[in-house]
Formats: structure tokens, sequence, C-alpha cells
């Protein structure tokens, strides 16, 4: 672990953040297993990190009660009342658009359940890749506005004008001319409540 690494943990502490450093996506994966019992209801946000560590269908595959917005064969308003429930599941489960160095989590949201899961849910774990971390607050909304969102929108086939030039323009992207990601915004400062909200920081590019 380097001394960026310990002193961004440290500072996690400092915010009342449980932060753990994983190697790879091995150890996280070992980890996520060891924090989630397999009694607990579980509800997540859309998330390349998750779905390149398969974390769902390995909770599905244990007897965990997974709200699983992605199923196949869903309505809308079927998919939409998942992301609800799964904000108020046990155990709601996410990756950050960026991290601080000094332990800020920056996460944008379309439908609001992501917002709600991160600010509400009885317990938190975020799993972030090294690759999303930043040297500040205003770096971290930077890179999650002009890097994490276009490549997002472009994945989903959203049309929107960050697509195209990478920039935000959050004047422009607005009904009815575009579908906009980024519509909630929210920024963890620290946790009022020890041990709700955890981080797995894992040595390892995961995610956009």
């Amino acid at each position: 672990m380097d001394k960026k690494i310990e002193s961004l943990i440290k500072c996690w502490e400092k915010r009342n953040i449980k932060g753990w450093y994983c190697r790879n996506k091995k150890e996280a994966l070992e980890k996520l297993w060891e924090l989630i019992p397999v009694s607990s209801t579980v509800g997540f946000s859309g998330s390349q990190t998750l779905e390149q560590l398969g974390i769902i269908k390995l909770l599905e595959s244990r007897g965990n009660k997974v709200f699983n917005q992605y199923q196949p064969g869903l309505s809308r308003p079927e998919s939409l009342e998942l992301r609800r429930l799964g904000a108020q599941a046990d155990v709601y489960l996410t990756s950050a658009n960026a991290v601080s160095e000094k332990g800020e989590s920056v996460f944008f949201s379309a439908y609001g359940h992501r917002v709600a899961g991160i600010a509400y849910a009885r317990k938190v774990i975020v799993v972030c890749g090294t690759n999303k971390l930043t040297s500040n607050l205003e770096e971290a909304l930077k890179r999650a506005r002009e890097h994490a969102t276009p490549l997002n929108c472009r994945r989903l086939n959203w049309n929107t004008p960050c697509v195209k030039d990478g920039i935000c323009h959050s004047e422009l992207c607005l009904w009815p001319d575009y579908k906009r990601m980024c519509c909630q915004i929210l920024v963890i400062e620290a946790e009022i409540e020890l041990g709700r909200l955890q981080v797995l920081l894992v040595d390892e590019t995961l995610g956009f």
C-alpha cells in the first residue's frame, strides 16, 4: 500500500468512514463475501465496477435476495420499483464516480435511487478502483462530469452533448432535446453513523 492510499484511508477514518484496501478484484470479492451476510437483502446501482467483479450474480447464486432492476423481461415500472426497493435493502452496493485524496466521494445519478441508497440505506459498501482517485473535490467533480458521464452515456447510447466532445454542457443538456444523465449529484464528505458506510479501494483500474 503506497503512502497516498494509506493517507486516504486515514482521512476516511476521520470522516467516520471505514476504508478497506484490496490489492485486486479477488481480494475485493473476498471482502464483500465477508461483509455481506447471506441473510441480507441487497440493492445496487448500475456500475461497470460491480459488473467487472461479477458480484451481483454471485450474491444471487449464494441465496441473497437481490433487488435486480436489470433482470431480463422487466417492464419499465417493474425496474423502477426494484430500484426503490433496492435503496431500502439491508446492504446497498455501488461505486463512486470519483474520490478525492482527502476522502470526499462523488456520485452522479439519473433516476435518484443511487443517491437515495447511498445517503440512507442501512449499510452501504462502495467499491472503487484507484483509477478514480483525484487530487481534490473540484477535480473529482470534473472527473465525474467530463470522464465518467460521457463514457456511460456512450455505453448506454444516450444522446447528450458531452458524448460528442467530453465536455459538460449542463446549461444545454435539458429536456426535450437531451436525456440527461447527471440529474442528481451527491458528495459524501463524512458519515455520522459508525460502520454504515464502507469503501473498498481496489488497486486496479475498474469502471469509468
